[in-house]
Order: structure tokens, then sequence, then C-alpha cells
């Protein structure tokens, strides 16, 4: 699925990825107005609006990128219609070509992480059928546990031929409070990543391994030393737009063939029309502002790249 991504990436000239992680306050109302007219005031009704919402940016943008990041945590609040408006999403961006990244942050041992790891990557035998949960194409994992929670995803990885993105210097401010701490001269962030290429060297495609890592575009530093301890790593990197990181801040997370990052907005594209610079376009055209968002967004990057 790397290899996918990749080409997707080739194809758009766009190593962008749009984090579908809606809430009630992003959501138009008309669309969460029909939603209650058919529904009433219910975990349903959030639910079909989230769905009606992103399947309209969807159909906007899914030709200009090459892959989307619905955050599950965005879903699960509204129950099990948050849960299947999840996994309806996953198919409607899998319909529409597009590399599908579950943004699910999960870390635990032994069969536990075993478990995670087929709900969302794998497949379940039931008799002689060989059914599947969520079915994303990567999904982000939390490697505090160690190697313990970390390595039943990649097996199911070499299985299915599908990735991970383990956390290693996340865009949020407090990372630092463990991420940043000197262990032996080192910072804790350098021995995740090369904990993480080692995991990399162990489960490649072609040109890059089916585990990639999750960099912060807000630590540009941080980002550069991380590139050179996983060279064969994809880079996820997220807090473009909304948190502070520009396209200028991007440079280092790439290799010298163009390659090995993949740049994350969520709340600046989905969110679009409720910013000044596109408020233009109002509620009605809030799939044409995150249109426009991506193609911005496009533009700084290939810019900060030369």
């Amino acid at each position: 699925m790397i290899n996918k991504l990749i080409a997707n990436i080739k194809k758009t000239h766009a190593p962008i990825v749009v984090g579908l992680d809606p809430t009630l306050k992003l959501i138009p109302k008309f669309i969460m107005d029909k939603a209650i007219s058919n529904y009433g005031e219910s975990m349903s009704a959030a639910a079909a609006a989230i769905l009606e919402y992103n399947k309209g940016i969807l159909d906007a943008i899914a030709s200009y990128i090459p892959a989307v990041k619905p955050q599950i945590a965005m879903y699960e609040q509204f129950g099990i219609p948050g849960l299947q408006a999840y996994d309806r999403t996953v198919k409607y961006c899998k319909e529409k070509g597009l590399v599908v990244i579950g943004d699910i942050k999960r870390g635990d041992i032994g069969s536990t992480s075993t478990a995670y790891a087929i709900g969302h990557l794998g497949s379940v035998t039931i008799g002689e059928t060989v059914c599947k949960g969520f079915d994303e194409d990567f999904c982000t994992v939390n490697p505090y546990l160690g190697s313990d929670g970390v390595k039943p995803f990649i097996d199911v990885c070499r299985e299915e031929k599908k990735g991970i993105f383990v956390l290693v210097k996340t865009s949020n401010p407090s990372s630092g409070e463990f991420q940043d701490r000197d262990i032996d001269g080192r910072k804790l962030y350098e021995l995740v990543g090369e904990k993480v290429n080692e995991w990399a060297e162990s489960c490649m495609a072609d040109d890059y391994s089916y585990v990639g890592a999750v960099v912060g575009a807000t630590y540009p530093e941080e980002g550069k030393i991380l590139r050179e301890i996983m060279p064969k790593s994809y880079i996820l990197v997220p807090g473009y737009g909304a948190q502070g990181g520009k396209g200028k801040d991007l440079v280092h997370f790439f290799n010298k063939d163009g390659l090995g990052a993949i740049i994350n907005s969520s709340r600046g594209i989905i969110g679009a029309y409720q910013q000044e610079k596109y408020a233009s376009y109002g509620e009605e055209g809030y799939a044409a502002a995150a249109l426009a968002a991506v193609k911005d967004m496009k533009q700084d990057i290939e810019e900060a790249l030369g």
C-alpha cells in the first residue's frame, strides 16, 4: 500500500493528506437541519450530518489529493452511529481511489494489539468467509508500550501489504514533556526514531517501508534529524495550517528524491469556509472552499520545495 500512496502522490503532484476530523461546529447549518429533520436531535442525526459533510468535501477534492486521514475519535463521540459513519466514510474514500490512513493511535500488547491490527488493517475468517473490519490502508500506532505493541501491527502489514505510521515527535505543544527528555545524551524521540528505522528495515516494500512515522510540522529541526535517522520511512507530518506549520517548515521532511513525506491538514481544509480568507464561499460552498484551500496548500508546499 505504500507503493499506491507514492503512486497517488506522483499522480496528483500533491504530497497532501486531508484530515477528515468533523465536529458539529464545522457542519454547515443546512446539513445539520436536514439530518435533524430526518432523525431528530440524536446521535444518528449527528452521524448522518457528518457523512453528508464528508461526502461533499470528498466529491470536491478527491481528484486533487492522494490520501485522507479520518480521525476515529471524532466519530466515536457519536457512539455506534458515529462509528458507522466512520466505516461508510472509509468505504466512500476508497471508492474515490484515495489511500485511507485511519488515525486511531492504538497501542497495547499481545492479543489486544493483534485485535486492533486485525480490526483496522486485517481480516477475520468466520466459518469459510474472510471478513474485514474497518479496512483502512494505514493506521497510526502509539509505540509507548514498546515492540510488544507494534509488532502485531507489523505482522498484519506484512500479510496485507498495508502500513502504519508510528508516533515519534508529535505536533502538540506539550509533546516535549516526554518526547524531548534526555536519555544517555539523546532525545527520547531520537531513540524512538531509531527503533522505527529498525522496524522499517524489516518490513520493506520497494523504495520505502510499510512502517512510517509521525513527525509534526511544528518541529522542523527535529524533523531534519529524524529524516536522517529514518531514511526509508514515509513521514506523516501533522500540524500544517491550523496548528501553525507552514510550507517553509517542511523542506527537511522530504528526501532528495522529492518523496518521503506527506503533509496533513485537517481543519484548515475541511473547515476552510469558516476562515476569513474563504468566507465568500459561504456555508453552501463549504466543499468549494475546501478545494480552494487544498490548491493553496499545494502551491505553498511547491514553493517551499522549489
